[in-house]
Order: C-alpha cells, then structure tokens, then sequence
C-alpha cells in the first residue's frame, strides 16, 4: 500500500508506484486528498489546519473486490458544527466581496461537522446503503463516500468528467437563473482543464445541465469530454484537472486561495477524489462529496456548494444542509447492522 503525506510531488510518485504495481487483471484503488491542491496556492496565508489526520493520497492493489464477513457496528454521538450561521454567512459576504472586486467569479465553500465515533468505520457504509458508493479502509483512517458526482474517468482515448451544480431537494425542479449561471461556468471551467490533455478540437459537451436525482437530492449534470492525448500519463492529466472545478470555483487558482482563505478547517477527505485504475490505463475517479471520514475516534462529514454573486448566504447555507439531511438520516445517531 502506498501512502503519502506530503502533497509535492505526489502524483508523480502514484504513477510511479502504480508502473510498478498494477499489472494484469490488477486494480488499484485510489484516495486523491484536496490538500493536494496547495501546490496550486498563490498566497502567503497559511492553510486551515486539518480537522483529523488524513494522508494527502493514498492507493492499493487488489485482485477483486474484497468479500463481506460480520456485519459491522459503530455508534456515532452528538453531530457539532465548525462554522455557525453567522459565520457561514459572513463567508459567504466575503466570496461576494471578492467578486465585486474581480478576483473571482465563484468560489465553492464547505462546512465541516464532527461527531463521536466508536465501532466499525464499515457500518457506515450499510447505514448508507443505496447511497453508498466508495470506501477506503486503512490502518488508523477510514473514508465512506456517498459521492454521485463523476470527477473523471477514462475509457481508452476518452477523458471525460460530470460536474454536478445546482441542487434542490428530492422532487423539486432545479430551475433558477443563479443555478444555471453557476453550472455554465464551471462546465467552461471543465472544459479548459481537459484541454490542457487532449487534442486540440476534441473537447465536446453532449450533456449540458440535466437533472437527475442522486444522492438523495435533485442535481443539473453536464458531461464534458474529449480524446486524450496519447503522451499524456496519469500525473499530467491529474495536474490539469485536479482538483476538480465544481468544489473550488472559478478561475481555479484563485478560487483555492479563497477557500484557504476563508474556511475554518481543512477539507480532510472531501473535495478530492477517490476510485480505480487499470493496468491499461483505464480509471474512474467520483469526487468525494458527500464523504465521511473516520479517525482517532471520530466521524466527520463535509458539505457545501458554489457562491456566485447573487447567493443568499440564507439559502446558501439551507443548500449545504440539503445535501447533508439523506446522510445524517441514514446514519441516524446509532449505526448498527
């Protein structure tokens, strides 16, 4: 198993590790932490310390996927909050501010909660049952994705990724001028970076915002795509799209200086990506939204969404609990199979 904790370097250090490591019918599961997008940073200001000890990237071979034994068990205390209304609001003020002034044009912002944890980091993945997708379980760290949002993939010479912007709950149209703005700019978005690693005139986008209900919640989901270039491995693909621009804004760069900026705490295993690769190349990575982390004793999950200039930073904040009430639902306050 590889891990690594410093983010310089790290995706040269995967490839290199999964040359050597991944042959045959071999798959490698893979963990991408978004403390890897502090390589990207452009400003001074130290990063928001990490709520629990992750590793920036971690990856695994296996030969199948693992086969069930006991039901597992665990039991989670009293859900706490990092960031208050008041607080969130106030980030939110500042993402505006910060757009009146040009440095940006939005800016994804995610609030933290943590909770007691005791017993099988695994029960969480029955308690999530159809929603759970993804999971990465490891000595002292445990991550439980219920993640619908595709962050990149690639079949032969395609590359392609699914970013998800604008969320209402289950049942309900998402059909506003803001939703719509937000999700045109980060599909551009997406389609520079994959760019950046295909042939040029290959970049198409036969999705453009269609919802879909996933996760527990209504989504508008684009697909971008395009023909990768031939020369183009892992690492350099990975620097040109990690992290990906639905949970950091636009333009990029300057949008992970904002997140640095303005969050309490460290995204820990949101925000980056987590899923497989194939010897040949092949791989499907989600983002890891709608992602639990479990270590030194307690869980934590993260969730959030895109500030544009017309966000409510009411209805910004009613946005990120949306997303959060399926999983904390479905979790309960005692997770036990």
């Amino acid at each position: 198993m590889l891990e690594l904790w410093e983010p310089e370097g790290a995706l040269e250090q995967l490839e290199a590790w999964l040359a050597a490591e991944l042959t045959g019918e071999r798959v490698a599961d893979v963990y991408l932490g978004y403390r890897l997008a502090d390589t990207l940073r452009r400003e001074p200001w130290p990063a928001p310390p990490e709520p629990c000890r992750l590793p920036v990237l971690a990856a695994r071979v296996r030969c199948q996927v693992p086969g069930r034994g006991v039901a597992p068990a665990g039991r989670i205390g009293e859900w706490i909050s990092t960031w208050s209304a008041a607080e969130y609001a106030h980030a939110v003020t500042g993402v505006r501010a910060a757009i009146a002034r040009g440095d940006v044009y939005q800016v994804n912002l995610v609030q933290h909660l943590a909770a007691p944890f005791a017993g099988d980091p695994r029960a969480l993945e029955e308690a999530l049952g159809p929603l759970h997708t993804r999971s990465f379980h490891a000595d002292g760290w445990s991550i439980v994705s219920a993640s619908p949002e595709l962050f990149l993939e690639r079949r032969g010479n395609v590359l392609r990724t699914k970013p998800i912007k604008g969320t209402r709950p289950a049942g309900e149209d998402v059909d506003d001028e803001k939703d719509a703005a937000e999700h045109v700019m980060i599909v551009d978005l997406e389609r520079n970076d994959l760019s950046r690693v295909c042939e040029v005139g290959s970049i198409r986008w036969p999705e453009l915002m269609v919802q879909h209900e996933l996760a527990g919640v209504t989504h508008l989901v684009s697909t971008v795509e395009g023909t990768v270039r031939g020369d183009a491995g892992l690492a350099e693909i990975l620097h040109a799209t990690f992290p990906g621009g639905s949970i950091t804004g636009a333009p990029k760069i300057a949008a992970v200086d904002h997140i640095a900026r303005l969050e309490p705490v460290g995204r820990g295993a949101s925000m980056g990506a987590l899923g497989t690769v194939r010897a040949n190349g092949d791989f499907e990575l989600a983002l890891t939204i709608r992602t639990f982390a479990v270590a030194d004793g307690r869980v934590h999950l993260w969730v959030g969404g895109g500030v544009v200039w017309d966000s409510e930073p009411e209805a910004e904040i009613e946005e990120s609990w949306v997303k959060a009430r399926p999983l904390l639902a479905r979790v309960g306050g005692l997770v036990v199979v």
